[in-house]
């Protein structure tokens, strides 16, 4: 079916004025605005239907990794001790249901709850679906997607080795950020995904995945390139690939954040 033009254009509009609030709360007071590199705050939709050449989106080739040190607190056992038996990330998906918890299930066309391995070592937490999470159902299809995907490849994994999920469940209307209830009623189940699959790592992308995981208002540009910790797991906060599509100078920044992930999964 033909999407309507008009509803096309409000989107686009929406989308580019998150853009601009997101640019500006990391304290940037210019933008590039060549039509190839606008894209969506995340989810990866082009504002404007436009695509930038291949050569554009290239992942920086593999250098030395770093050594991080990974941080193991006296409180790791937060997921684990007074438990009840681990639940299934099925029986989770199931429990959030037809989920009606807060405002965002009267726009939605689907849930997005999570994909990928279940016997992950590494999750990967964003922020919310964006246009083509919610049409489709699953985090990370658009071009920001595609970005993540190369951005696996670059350290030897593929998606089914992950598992791949949103701390917000539901799209914002217009792409808007996530309000503190919302986050409120939907990191209940995020919680409960991480638990289910006690990752060695998680890698967190994007300034709302991780204040929220790491509860702190701190920019993202001076939380990313550290390990902190979640629960007891160690958490690598770096950019959301939406965001290198419109700054890809910090492609060299996120490698080196995804070499530190290498190293701590202890993957060849």
């Amino acid at each position: 079916m033909t999407e309507n033009p008009r509803e096309i254009f409000r989107e686009a509009v929406a989308d580019l004025k998150t853009y601009l609030e997101n640019e500006a709360a990391e304290g940037v007071t210019e933008v590039d605005i060549r039509p190839e590199l606008l894209a969506s705050s995340r989810g990866g939709a082009s504002l404007i239907g436009q695509t930038p050449s291949p050569s554009s989106e290239t992942f920086p080739p593999s250098g030395e990794a770093g050594k991080p040190v990974v941080p193991r607190s006296a409180q790791s056992a937060d997921l684990e001790a007074g438990a009840n038996p681990v639940e299934t990330l099925k029986e989770i998906q199931t429990d959030l249901g037809d989920c009606t918890r807060c405002r965002l299930c009267e726009g939605r066309k689907n849930i997005v709850f999570g994909v990928g391995n279940p016997n992950a070592d590494l999750v990967i937490v964003g922020e919310a679906p964006g246009r083509d999470e919610d049409i489709q159902g699953e985090p990370f299809v658009g071009r920001a997607g595609q970005l993540l995907t190369r951005m696996l490849a670059a350290i030897g994994l593929k998606r089914e080795d992950v598992y791949i999920c949103n701390v917000i469940k539901c799209r914002p209307p217009e792409n808007r950020n996530p309000l503190p209830d919302e986050v409120a009623s939907c990191e209940p189940f995020l919680i409960r995904q991480i638990k289910s699959l006690r990752p060695k790592v998680i890698l967190a992308m994007g300034k709302f995945a991780a204040q929220t995981l790491l509860n702190t208002e701190e920019r993202i540009s001076g939380l990313r390139g550290r390990f902190r910790e979640y629960q007891g797991v160690p958490v690598m906060p770096t950019f959301h690939p939406a965001y290198l599509l419109r700054n890809q100078s910090q492609k060299r920044a996120v490698w080196e954040d995804l070499q530190k992930v290498h190293k701590a999964l202890g993957l060849p």
